[in-house]
């Protein structure tokens, strides 16, 4: 994956190595890190990131979004573009 940012930095992003082959590494910031099976990296995506895989086989990570936890409570909420539609 190129160089990008995430949207906002009011969440946290968590990826759990499930299946690493040799040569995927992934940027934060200035710091690159390896995944390793089993393990989690967390880190804010509002930075920016980028994946390298130098390798043939499938990278499987499973990635979560999580509140930032210095958001107090009343900051915390979803807002979902509807494009146009209104939730029933």
């Amino acid at each position: 994956l190129r160089p990008h940012c995430g949207s906002t930095n009011t969440r946290l992003t968590a990826h759990l190595g499930i299946v690493i082959p040799p040569g995927c590494s992934i940027r934060a910031g200035n710091e690159w890190r390896e995944w390793r099976e089993g393990e989690v990296l967390v880190f804010d995506d509002s930075w920016e990131h980028e994946v390298r895989h130098r390798g043939g086989e499938d990278r499987v990570v499973l990635l979560i979004n999580f509140w930032h936890p210095e958001l107090a409570e009343h900051e915390r909420r979803i807002e979902l573009d509807t494009w146009g539609y209104q939730p029933i």
